[in-house]
């Protein structure tokens, strides 16, 4: 059973996510919600019904029973779009409900579960909890990709953006290979129904330890000016870029500016591969990963700046930037072999595609979660971006998308064919 005090502060953290999803909602400016922030996805008025509705199919009517109030809506709202290139949407605005229809939906299921929400148990308020943080990273990819104009500028923004933008003749900061020496890498969790162990989704379990052979990493992630060398030999430009006469420029989250040439780069899963094969190296397996990250030459550590928790570290992940930084900065997250920001500025692609663990058994309360995607066709990113929140940025999480999916915030490093 779940203890009052750990109900309480699943609640709170609930009702700060709740906080945050409607200020991204508030980013809009008037009629925009019934636009679509990318082709192969719904439009964000879905999203302002479906976060809400996740919860009350999940908690209210699957777990505690409670009578529907609005069946057309439980329906309407439940599932997104797994983003595919075979199969845009084709609804218009004028197939979606009122906004004040889905506002009072959305009030009266948050009233439900509030009054119950000491009869739920604590993993279903972490799946909750952190379904909705994830939407936080999602739904603010989909505004990263609408025309600045169509955004309310977050006071402050543009000025401490131009205070940290840092543009440079073309040349990044020298990116040395790291060593790292062969061991074990522990992926997953341990399953076990002791309450002290800490939640992961289903794709998380059970415990998968896997031997890593030596290998070189770069010590920092593929920056914009290393990838532009890339796209001058031939190669396309990432989907944020945009050429303006002679020069380059980047598509930041309410504006653009000058191609910033020591951030990371955001690019699909087919570019890193690419670039990849261009210099003639190889993109990190997750097992490799794990060892770069958390390997320690005594064996493993919880994160890789050591075990102090995500919230007391400065790097940039937590919701805390809309933007990446330098890919030099906080040298006090590096890894204990040296490498920079294994988690934080950007998801990182892996080379291996998203599958379960040997033992994987579905949540039944939400049996597809991982398993409707283990089809070959997405691959694992580990680490973390900018937007991902505190409770996601955990060793085990895995994070995964297609291969061609170009708006996600997902950055690389090459490994060396040695």
């Amino acid at each position: 059973m779940t203890t009052a005090v750990q109900t309480e502060h699943l609640a709170e953290q609930i009702a700060e996510a709740r906080a945050q999803s409607d200020s991204l909602f508030s980013l809009l400016r008037p009629g925009m919600l019934y636009e679509r922030g990318v082709a192969e996805r719904h439009r964000f008025i879905f999203y302002l019904g479906h976060l809400d509705c996740f919860d009350w199919n999940l908690l209210g009517v699957g777990h505690l029973r409670l009578s529907r109030f609005h069946s057309e809506f439980d329906r309407l709202f439940a599932f997104g779009i797994d983003p595919g290139p075979d199969a845009l949407p084709v609804d218009g605005p004028e197939d979606w409900p009122s906004l004040e229809s889905i506002s009072q939906y959305c009030l009266e299921v948050r009233r439900h579960l509030d009054r119950h929400i000491g009869a739920l148990p604590e993993q279903l308020l972490h799946v909750a909890l952190e379904h909705r943080l994830m939407h936080l990273e999602t739904l603010t990819y989909l505004l990263h990709n609408l025309d600045a104009q169509k955004l309310i500028v977050e006071p402050g923004y543009s000025a401490t953006l131009l205070a940290d933008v840092k543009t440079t003749s073309g040349q990044s900061a020298r990116n040395p290979w790291m060593e790292i020496p062969e061991g074990d890498a522990t992926l997953g969790l341990p399953a076990s129904a002791n309450r002290s162990t800490p939640f992961g989704w289903d794709n998380e379990f059970p415990l998968n330890v896997q031997h890593v052979d030596a290998f070189q990493v770069q010590k920092y992630k593929v920056t914009n000016g290393d990838y532009l060398d890339y796209v001058e030999s031939g190669a396309d430009a990432p989907h944020f870029w945009r050429r303006i006469g002679g020069a380059w420029k980047l598509r930041v989250m309410f504006g653009e500016v000058s191609l910033p040439m020591e951030w990371p780069v955001y690019v699909t899963h087919r570019e890193a591969s690419g670039y990849a094969a261009w210099k003639q190296c190889r993109l990190l397996s997750e097992a490799e990963f794990h060892r770069a990250a958390f390997g320690t030459s005594a064996g493993e550590q919880r994160f890789p700046w050591g075990d102090t928790p995500a919230k007391a570290v400065g790097s940039n992940f937590g919701l805390r930037r809309w933007d990446p930084e330098p890919v030099t900065a906080h040298p006090e997250g590096d890894s204990a072999f040296g490498v920079s920001q294994l988690v934080g500025n950007g998801w990182e692609w892996t080379a291996t595609p998203f599958r379960p663990f040997p033992g994987f058994e579905p949540f039944p309360f939400y049996p597809g979660y991982s398993a409707d995607f283990f089809d070959q066709q997405h691959f694992i990113l580990k680490g973390a971006s900018p937007r991902t929140a505190i409770p996601l940025v955990r060793r085990s999480f895995r994070n995964w998308f297609r291969d061609d999916y170009s708006y996600a915030f997902a950055t690389f490093r090459c490994v060396s064919l040695r």
